[in-house]
């Protein structure tokens, strides 16, 4: 009898766009499946998140061996679907080959931000808040843009971003199943 291999779908969004929490909602609604997410290793990138964004947001750029060992383990596991909470989506090439299906979350970017500082910041002082919102109105938000006009192109499903969490989970199964 030959082996069922899990279906391998990335989620990718912009930071705040709903990774994470769509990820979770795949994990409960779709059985026998496991989530891996980008935030949960210490990848060896690029020093300088602004001079990477300024030069491209190059994803190769990023040594995602850990994540690419997991991925293979969880291959050999019997399970039907592993999911990526992963902003590159298939844009990065050695992650490319694993992975069946991709979709980017849209969510306009003031929403996405928003979520990120109550994320990011509950414990932060307000002036540690202004520097961020600087930051991103000074280089940050390029970085974002430069994800819409790379990552979302190339995935094979875009959903929005602002409909419910189980609205856009029940779309990708839909999808996903067809």
């Amino acid at each position: 009898m030959n082996k069922k291999t899990p279906i391998v779908i990335a989620v990718a969004a912009v930071s705040g766009g709903g990774k994470t929490t769509i990820a979770t909602g795949l994990k409960t609604k779709l059985d026998q499946s496991e989530v891996l997410s980008f935030d949960a290793y210490d990848f060896e990138g690029p020093d300088d998140m602004i001079e990477w964004i300024e030069n491209g947001c190059t994803p190769d750029e990023w040594d995602l061996t850990p994540l690419i060992r997991d991925i293979k383990k969880l291959l050999d596991e019997p399970l039907d679907y592993i999911i990526l909470d992963f902003p590159f989506a298939y844009l990065h090439n050695e992650t490319r080959e694993f992975i069946d299906y991709a979709v980017f979350i849209e969510t306009p970017l003031d929403i996405a931000l928003a979520r990120r500082i109550i994320r990011d910041f509950q414990n932060r002082s307000s002036k540690e808040i202004l520097v961020d919102l600087e930051n991103y109105m000074l280089r940050g938000k390029s970085g974002y843009i430069s994800m819409l006009n790379s990552v979302k192109p190339s995935s094979d499903l875009i959903v929005d971003g602002t409909l419910p969490k189980s609205v856009i989970v029940n779309n990708i199964i839909a999808n996903i199943k067809t």
